[in-house]
Order: C-alpha cells, then sequence, then structure tokens
C-alpha cells in the first residue's frame, strides 16, 4: 500500500510488498486497459431456527489496482463460517485486511485461527465478549509465535458473531461494520464498530503514553511543524494522517492503533485487544456490511447502506459498492485498494419470534 492511504508508511529499510488473497478469492488481476474488474459469489442463505428467520449474505473480494506491480496480489482475506460450534444459532462473519510485506500471510493466517479459537472456546455462547478477548490475544500471541515475519507486517481485523438474535461485533484496526435500521421511511446507518486511529482522542492518548511519536508523513520529513498535534478528523485529512513512529526512527508509520500481528509497533502502543460491541436484532434491522477500509476510505457508512438498500440482490449490492469504490478512489489516485465486501440481510425476524 501506498504512502498516503496506505496503513504503513515506514521510513525504515523494506521490501516490496506483497498480495495474496485467501480461499474465497474472487479478486481479478488489473492490467492497463481495465482498471477494475468486478467478481461476485453465490447467494447464501442460513437458517437461525431458534429465532425462526434467517441470513441471506454474499460476498466479494477485489484485488486492487496498482499499476506499477502488475503481479501484485490480494492482501484483503475474509472467513464466514456458519453453525460455529455445530450450533445452527451461531454463525460467524470476517474481513481480514493485511499490510505490510507479509500481510498476506498475516491476514490468512487471522482468518483461518481466529474462529477456530472461538469455536473450541467452552465459554462462548456463556461469555461471548470474553471469548472474543481471548481469541484475538491467543491469536496474536500465536501469530507472533509463527513463522511468519509480523515485525513489519500484520492485519486489521473486523468480525461479527450472530448468535440467537445478537450480534456480536470485534474490532482491531480501521475496517468496518455497519448496520442498517429501519426509522419510519428511512434506513438509517448506525456503525457497529469504531475505526482505530489516532484521529480518535483516546487512541491517541493511549498509544502517547506508550512511548509513540504521533506525526503526518510531512511533519515526519519536516515539511510541517511537529508540534502541531491537531488533525482534523479523516474526512478532511485522511490523504496525510497521522501515524505512529518509534521515538528514534522513522517506522513503523501505523495509519492504525490496533491491529494483530505488527511486532514492532506493538512496542508503541498498537494493541491487539479487540473493541467488542453488541446489538439485540429487531425486525428494524434489515442488514448489515462488513468490509474493509477499501470501500470507507471515500465511502461513509451511510452511502454504502443506501447503495444496499437499492439493490434487492446483495450480490448486485457488492458489485455496486466495489464499483463505486473503485471510481471514487481512481478519481483521486492512479490505483485503488483492495475490497472487501460481505453484506447480510436479516430476512424474517419477527416481534414474535424475539418472545419465544
Amino acid at each position: 500500500m501506498g504512502c498516503v492511504h496506505g496503513k504503513y508508511c515506514s521510513r525504515y529499510p523494506s521490501s516490496t510488498e506483497s498480495n495474496s488473497g485467501d480461499y474465497g478469492e474472487m479478486g481479478s488481476h488489473m492490467n492497463a486497459t481495465s482498471k477494475h474488474i468486478l467478481t461476485r459469489s453465490s447467494l447464501e442463505i442460513v437458517p437461525v431456527p431458534s429465532r425462526n428467520y434467517e441470513l441471506q449474505y454474499s460476498v466479494l473480494t477485489q484485488r486492487g489496482y496498482y499499476p506499477g506491480s502488475p503481479d501484485k496480489e490480494n492482501q484483503d482475506s475474509f472467513c464466514i463460517r456458519t453453525q460455529v460450534q455445530g450450533n445452527p444459532n451461531v454463525h460467524f462473519f470476517g474481513v481480514f485486511d493485511g499490510h505490510g510485506h507479509f500481510g498476506t500471510e498475516c491476514s490468512q493466517f487471522v482468518k483461518d485461527r481466529l474462529v477456530e479459537i472461538l469455536a473450541y472456546d467452552p465459554t462462548l455462547l456463556d461469555d461471548p465478549v470474553k471469548a472474543y478477548n481471548s481469541a484475538f490475544l491467543m491469536t496474536n500471541y500465536e501469530l507472533h509465535s509463527s513463522e511468519i515475519d509480523d515485525s513489519m507486517s500484520g492485519t486489521t481485523a473486523i468480525t461479527v458473531l450472530v448468535i440467537g438474535d445478537t450480534i456480536y461485533v470485534a474490532n482491531v484496526g480501521d475496517s468496518r461494520a455497519v448496520i442498517a435500521v429501519k426509522n419510519g421511511n428511512r434506513i438509517v446507518a448506525e456503525d457497529l464498530s469504531r475505526d482505530q486511529t489516532p484521529f480518535r482522542k483516546d487512541e491517541y492518548e493511549r498509544v502517547k503514553l506508550s512511548g509513540a511519536r504521533i506525526l503526518t508523513v510531512d511533519q515526519v520529513e519536516g515539511l510541517k511543524d511537529p508540534d502541531i498535534q491537531v488533525w482534523g478528523n479523516e474526512e478532511s485529512h485522511g490523504g496525510d494522517p497521522p501515524r505512529l513512529w518509534v521515538q528514534n526512527g522513522m517506522y513503523p508509520g501505523t495509519a492504525f492503533s490496533r491491529s494483530v500481528g505488527d511486532g514492532t509497533a506493538e512496542t508503541i502502543g498498537v494493541i491487539s485487544v479487540p473493541e467488542v460491541s453488541m446489538v439485540r436484532l429487531t425486525p428494524d434491522h434489515l442488514f448489515f456490511v462488513v468490509a474493509s477500509d477499501g470501500v470507507f476510505e471515500f465511502l461513509s457508512s451511510q452511502t454504502v447502506v443506501d447503495m444496499v438498500a437499492r439493490c434487492t440482490d446483495p450480490r448486485d449490492a457488492c458489485a455496486a459498492i466495489a464499483g463505486e469504490s473503485y471510481k471514487i478512489w481512481l478519481e483521486h489516485e492512479s490505483r485503488t485498494d483492495d475490497i472487501t465486501i460481505i453484506i447480510v440481510h436479516i430476512k424474517g425476524l419477527s416481534n414474535v419470534s424475539l418472545i419465544r
């Protein structure tokens, strides 16, 4: 990923980045004459019998357009696991956005191990929040202990666990989950996660206490005053965001404050502890979207929800969002990010089923 919108912007000796998708990759390699090629998955349906409703879902993952790296692969991975622990009422959806030279390996490792650790946790149904926290920390430990060099590589993770009529959302990094809520004649987007970046005051203060220098690229290169520690928000200053640097070096330059992996960044406060939120589903909840920041870099949560609402088939919605994302990326830059989208429609949930 590049220095402007990329996860890493290291002035540390580095190798050319590489990408690869996961087992479900549908991304296509770009070329100079075709800047984006959209591919899609089938429409899948899984019931939640305890509450007598079903989930209809589709996923799309697409390699970015990198004109300077025509062989670069998709670093995004995703995982959809239905009937976790053999339970027909428990389903898992996750998107993992790798970064750094071994970002592909990191995202694939995490998408495989995280759900496995959850699936083997006997406390999952009794205390999903505790199980989520334990699974993230154990996955991070296992990645550090693996043969993958994650000193300057890692992955973000945005995951949704459906247990009956309740969803638990665990996030590290700056990918996002959003749910659509019917409010009268409107369909309103409600974020299920909060991007973990130095734009957030609480995350800024936390990593600062851990010894991070927080500067934009222009600041670290001496083009702007490093003492000015106010950057507005991601919408106004997303082109050169504040990043995390060690005290006496120009690395790692992470634009996020939480991730899995990233051993060097851990020394300055980047942690793998997820923020977990919970939502009890009602008939007013229409669908949720889990996507990498390749989608949300230029599209707001409400815009994404509006696009899904205009499509009756989540496959069409995935394609429309990917197409719009690529279009806007290329209006701003000469390349795009990798994009992964999971759209899950909530069908047949009624007030009657909720009181059963």
